[in-house]
């Protein structure tokens, strides 16, 4: 392995892929202090305020004189809002057709969706009913559950939220969503709903909001017109009792590949994010499509100066307009809360070797592989298209997986570089290395090493084809390493806009 690697023949600065010490020959010149693995080297001189360039992108502007050898980084370079001329739909590739007809092993619903875990849910209407619904769980055990193999768990789904907010608007209208993605998942067999019953988020509006029905399989309850805690606790113990013999009978049977919907994330990020594992993902991501299959990034904050290679893949200009609408909101979002689109990359990012968003964002949006982009989703809306589909959503990354799974993906593909310790419930997450040193020391959490395409010569199709490969074996029931850990039951989180009141 060299000891730099060069993203494009334009760039003017290159990426070392070990650290190195000054007075080390990399391309054409010499290093001129230490350069920390993953950290970027001027391949020659950048005058105070020009343009600095990665991926062939604008990624930030010098900051002083940076000569030839230099170290780039937060010492010497700064974020500038980008100021792109959107083109839309002018890169739209052909999908390349699959050669045969994939396959995995799921759970068919009676509404034509597909399940890849078979789950009976507790999801709650307010921060008030949450202890409630963990004391329900709590008494499922893993010997009470013995006798319902086919049944993955009882699970559930609480949050801080549901009052002291308005009763309209982009907030409300958010939870409504994920509540109403989670209850009709198709990885859940059966859902219990749990209120206080004095709430601003009422179940009864969600249940006429969404046409929701009471059966077998699904129930609400409130603790007040129970009559107390205990007595709620102990009437959901006896309703999640009834469900299990009825979730129990679901079986697995071959399911065709295009009912998967995957949602792409990254997490705890680092320079070689947009170089290993995301472009691999990009990979299995377009090999999901061509078998009619749906892939969905999100993390609208973290595509933000990369955006534009998006708008360009739109498959019509309406599609990609949305796009930029929601990058217009999230500038003003952030303006209105004395923020900047740069607070974002983290520290760990930061330590990583990324200096500024504009090149986080152009390593994340490299999960999105290069089919067309089909369309562009609210948070937690459910996802009617096939294809590579755009969702908005925070760039944190619980709030994010939240809306994405509320939008009907059924497993979740996770890369990191500094070593992200994330699951979900109850769509299993596959986490994926992109360096080798990180994926041996947190093997336990790591399903598959993308560091090998540095540190072996892995070609980036290979790794596609086994991140690819990995997606329909947990799709079929294999558990994911988070799914080993027991991980998934603190990661739901909807996203909470506007005020608390």
């Amino acid at each position: 392995m060299r000891n730099y690697i060069r993203l494009d023949p334009d760039d003017n600065v290159i990426t070392a892929t070990k650290e190195l010490e000054p007075g080390t020959h990399v391309e054409n010149v010499v290093t001129n202090s230490i350069i920390p693995t993953g950290h970027k080297i001027a391949t020659r001189e950048i005058g105070n305020g020009d343009t600095i360039r990665k991926y062939a992108q604008f990624i930030g502007v010098a900051t002083e004189l940076i000569t030839a050898g230099s170290h780039v980084h937060l010492h010497n370079m700064e974020f500038r809002n980008t100021n792109s001329l959107y083109e839309f739909s002018t890169d739209i590739r052909p999908i390349k057709a699959a050669n045969q007809k994939d396959s995995f092993l799921g759970y068919k619903r009676q509404n034509g969706s597909v399940g890849t875990r078979n789950y009976i849910a507790i999801i709650t209407s307010v921060n008030c009913s949450a202890s409630a619904a963990r004391r329900i769980v709590d008494y499922f055990t893993k010997e009470k559950l013995i006798d319902y193999p086919n049944v993955d768990g009882v699970v559930a789904f609480v949050h801080g939220t549901g009052c002291g907010m308005a009763g309209d608007g982009e907030g409300f209208e958010a939870l409504q969503r994920v509540m109403w993605g989670y209850a009709q998942h198709p990885n859940h067999a059966g859902v219990l709903m749990v209120g206080l019953g004095c709430e601003m988020n009422q179940i009864d509006w969600l249940l006429e909001a969404y046409n929701l029905k009471h059966g077998p399989l699904f129930q609400t309850m409130n603790i007040q017109a129970v009559a107390g805690f205990q007595k709620t606790v102990d009437a959901g113990i006896q309703k999640i009792r009834a469900m299990l013999p009825i979730a129990n009978k679901a079986k697995r049977e071959k399911c065709p590949a295009s009912s998967l919907k995957v949602a792409l994330q990254c997490g705890g990020s680092d320079a070689w994010s947009g170089v290993t594992a995301n472009p691999a993902l990009g990979y299995a991501c377009d090999l999901l499509v061509a078998q009619g299959g749906t892939g969905v990034l999100a993390e609208t904050p973290e595509i933000y100066g990369a955006e534009h290679l998006l708008t360009r893949r739109a498959v019509n200009r309406d599609t990609g307009e949305k796009l930029t609408k929601l990058i217009s909101w999230w500038k003003d979002y952030t303006v209105r809360n004395k923020g900047s689109m740069d607070n974002n990359p983290s520290p760990g990012n930061k330590k990583g070797g990324l200096t500024t968003i504009l090149e986080k964002s152009l390593g994340a949006a490299a999960k999105a592989g290069t089919s067309p982009l089909m369309g562009v989703y609210k948070y937690a809306e459910p996802i009617t298209q096939n294809g590579f589909i755009f969702m908005d959503t925070p760039g944190y990354d619980p709030a994010s997986v939240t809306g994405q799974i509320a939008g009907g993906c059924n497993l979740v593909v996770f890369t990191t570089g500094r070593g992200s310790a994330f699951g979900s419930k109850p769509s299993p997450t596959i986490k994926v290395a992109t360096n080798t040193s990180m994926y041996h020391r947190m093997n336990e959490d790591m399903d598959i090493n993308a560091g090998d395409i540095l540190s072996d010569l892995v070609t980036i199709e290979v790794k596609g084809q086994e991140i690819y490969n990995l997606i329909l074996e947990i799709a079929s029931g294999k558990e994911s390493k988070s799914e080993l850990q027991g991980l998934g039951d603190y990661e739901f989180v909807p996203w909470q806009i506007g005020a608390v009141m």
